[in-house]
């Protein structure tokens, strides 16, 4: 059975899309810690980050880094956190946080309430400037 993910790729679901290409999907985390909470996957269904081969590996990593620095660009910021954790979703996956110190990556706080419309403007600021 697809993964939440494969299915957000496949257009099943939908997302709030910040970038693309043929082997890697971008968007909005919908339960945030901050604005611009992203999540970059693979397109390739794998559970484990640590199971991917060494090029989709270093390939995930060398987008996250240009999504990465589009969030920085948009969302005020000391910097962009990165954290892999993959126990909520059986789909390798990274998540980018802008941060302005080490408590805005703790993910026993409470995940921010957005608005369709603020995912939106959010997604739309952030890929502008991809």
């Amino acid at each position: 059975m697809p993964s939440i993910f494969t299915k957000i790729i496949n257009g099943e679901i939908p997302s709030y899309k910040i970038a693309e290409d043929e082997n890697y999907y971008a968007f909005l985390d919908i339960n945030p810690l901050r604005e611009g909470h992203t999540l970059v996957i693979p397109k390739k269904e794998i559970d484990y980050i640590f199971d991917l081969d060494n090029d989709t590996l270093s390939g995930l990593m060398i987008f996250a880094k240009k999504v990465g620095l589009a969030i920085e660009k948009t969302i005020q910021c000391e910097r962009i956190g990165l954290t892999v954790i993959g126990l909520e979703v059986p789909h390798a996956h990274v998540h980018l946080i802008p941060i302005d110190g080490i408590s805005d990556m703790d993910f026993g706080r409470p995940k921010l309430k957005l608005t369709k419309e603020r995912f939106e403007e959010i997604a739309k600021l952030i890929r502008s400037n991809f």
